[in-house]
């Protein structure tokens, strides 16, 4: 199998998720304030709400955040997960919204604030320099 097949490969079953963008929440979607407990403080940052909608025209949209972890303490009887849902009804996003998870899901295309973009290792060692990470 050569390399463009195998990355448009998917178990039988998993087709669907040919068609993921995985989205972080924090910072992406919404304001980033801090971790605090676990509570949805931020607004929605500008033209997110619009890309999302935009976006779920042709994909299915997955919301990646740690605030979804379920080793994380309840927040007035709720999980996080249900504290981002309310958020994402909220701002109306319910219909465009296809998951929310806390772990990397099967994506295309990860849309992160701090992603950094992964070309070789000798480029990325020197980006993580300039950020002071190594």
């Amino acid at each position: 199998m050569d390399q463009d097949q195998s990355i448009k490969h998917v178990p039988p079953g998993f087709e669907h998720e040919l068609k993921n963008i995985a989205i972080d929440f924090d910072g992406v979607v919404h304001e980033f304030l801090g971790w605090g407990d676990g509570t949805c403080y931020g607004k929605p940052l500008p033209g997110s709400l619009e890309a999302i909608k935009k976006l779920s025209q042709n994909w299915n949209i997955i919301i990646f955040t740690a605030k979804a972890r379920p080793d994380r303490p309840l927040v007035n009887n709720k999980t996080g997960t249900e504290l981002v849902w309310e958020w994402i009804e909220e701002y109306g996003l319910t219909d465009y919204i296809d998951d929310v998870t806390h772990e990397k899901p099967r994506a295309e295309v990860y849309v992160d604030d701090k992603g950094l973009r992964f070309s070789n290792w000798s480029d990325c060692l020197k980006d993580l320099e300039t950020l002071n990470i190594t």
